[in-house]
């Protein structure tokens, strides 16, 4: 099994079947997928009979694809993983945003690749930095990489949640299944 496919299984697992929570700013959801969402994708029956393959097959286009993962699982697949989870929950655009802020961070005052533009964008120039910070820092820069971001990803949450009160429901279910 490709690590795309246990990752969403993982994904759809966590998020579960359907849900209408009126306090819940995503809304009805199916697997976690938003109306919004679904009906961009092309699904158009009832968010409750969304099929699993078709919330799979969302997740692969909008998330894992969307976000380059098989070019980042190719340099680090822990990465991988956690920048589709953190995708799913916070948005693509968001995770590019942390992933470009901590390479900026780790990169020695540019001496081992130049500055990110903060674009929350994915394109090659962070393949290229990714791929450069992973050759010089290895393994145990994998782990501080996946650490920033876990700390990035829980800084938004509370930030989210001193925001928005009515998100301190989910809080602590973020921190234990999204917050590594």
């Amino acid at each position: 099994m490709s690590l795309k496919q246990k990752v969403i299984d993982h994904i759809l697992e966590v998020e579960g079947g359907y849900v209408n929570d009126p306090s819940d700013s995503g809304g009805e959801t199916n697997w976690g997928i938003t109306v919004r969402v679904a009906r961009s994708n092309g699904y158009t029956d009832a968010m409750q009979d969304m099929p699993r393959q078709m919330a799979f097959d969302i997740y692969a286009k909008r998330y894992w694809d969307a976000l380059q993962l098989d070019e980042i699982e190719a340099l680090c697949p822990k990465i991988a993983s956690e920048l589709a989870d953190t995708g799913v929950n916070q948005g693509v655009g968001r995770v590019a945003e942390f992933l470009q802020r901590a390479l900026n961070a780790f990169n020695n005052q540019g001496k081992i690749y130049a500055d990110l533009t903060v674009d929350m964008d994915v394109g090659p120039a962070i393949i290229r930095a990714l791929s450069s910070f992973m050759q010089k820092r290895g393994v145990q820069g994998e782990t501080v990489l996946f650490r920033a971001l876990n700390a990035l990803q829980g800084y938004f949450y509370i930030d989210l949640c001193e925001r928005r009160q009515k998100d301190e429901k989910y809080i602590c279910g973020w921190f234990s299944n999204r917050v590594a």
